[in-house]
């Protein structure tokens, strides 16, 4: 009998660039948050060997280049089943938009093959296997409201905030992450000395756990209004953004209209997800968030309203 999953994204609140690995890869801190956004997976596992992976959307890749693909064989393997497995894939999350779809994807690969051989892996070789794959995938193991350290893959559960009701709007605008990265590295932000660097991501940190501390222990900076309204006063009160955007912007001013038009539209709080192009908003209320949907629809963007996810109702709803 197939699983079928749902396998949800993922937005950025805030992203600090550091220097340069051993290994590579940027010093990474940010602040994840699963949105409700998602596409659909199912998964069998039948007689024979291999992987096949089935999607009607062509920008899918389904040879060994996609992150279900690598887990899959990761994952058989770790789980020391047998079969031939079969994975279709159900897409409604842009590809490569910086809302971790494909990781999401790989995760949610992961789950459902340990529900068809009747064995869970360890939390910490789950963790292994994602981070061998993806930098964003284990934030995915988590959900709801995640720290990010390392190169993004080393994952820290944050207390959960009220649910968040946000528009996500993703040009057609080829945004390539390596580029990025290589611009931030000749821009004047990356050339830090490493103690600043270091300055630089503690003080992210700091300003994180400040913005977050006063709904952990139920007393907000801002008094007055609903829960949900005072997070994000604290959260744009607090300055934090996605460094990405020094550099996507002036490559692809688009997205830079993309957030003045979301605050045009009351968004209380806009930002650059990851490297995008996905660009979203938060809005104090559903209504608030549907009504600029559908006016940023009218004027030619494509937009969607969505919704944050605890981490409780990220598990709740992840089994179809």
């Amino acid at each position: 009998m197939p699983v079928t999953i749902r396998s949800f994204a993922k937005i950025n609140l805030g992203l600090k660039i550091g220097p340069h690995r051993e290994d590579g890869f940027h010093e990474l801190r940010t602040v994840y948050q699963t949105v409700a956004l998602h596409d659909v997976l199912r998964l069998q596992v039948t007689r024979g060997t291999g992987i096949e992976i089935r999607t009607r959307d062509p920008r899918v890749p389904t040879d060994e280049s996609n992150t279900c693909y690598r887990i899959a064989e990761r994952g058989m393997k770790a789980l020391k089943a047998r079969g031939r497995v079969v994975l279709h894939i159900e897409k409604s999350l842009p590809v490569q938009g910086g809302l971790g779809g494909a990781s999401s994807n790989a995760v949610a690969t992961l789950l459902a093959l340990e529900r068809l051989v009747g064995t869970q892996l360890a939390p910490e070789e789950r963790l292994r296997l994602a981070a061998e794959v993806g930098s964003d995938l284990p934030l995915f193991l988590l959900g709801g409201t995640v720290l990010g350290t390392g190169r993004g893959e080393e994952v820290y559960p944050l207390p959960d905030q009220p649910p968040l009701d946000c528009v996500l709007v993703t040009p057609e605008v080829g945004v390539s992450t390596p580029r990025a990265f290589a611009d931030w590295d000749c821009s004047p932000s990356g050339k830090l000395t490493a103690s600043r660097y270091s300055d630089k991501l503690s003080g992210f940190s700091r300003t994180v756990f400040a913005w977050l501390s006063g709904f952990s222990t139920g007393v907000p900076t801002h008094k007055g209004g609903n829960r949900a309204e005072a997070l994000l006063l604290d959260l744009v009160r607090a300055g934090i953004e996605n460094d990405f955007e020094d550099v996507v912007f002036p490559q692809h001013p688009e997205l830079r209209h993309v957030k003045r038009a979301l605050e045009r539209e009351g968004a209380r709080y806009a930002s650059l997800s990851g490297s995008g192009s996905t660009v979203y908003g938060l809005f104090e209320s559903r209504a608030a968030a549907r009504k600029a949907a559908a006016r940023l629809q009218a004027a030619g963007l494509p937009a969607l309203a969505s919704r944050t996810l605890t981490r409780r109702e990220y598990w709740r709803r992840i089994w179809k």
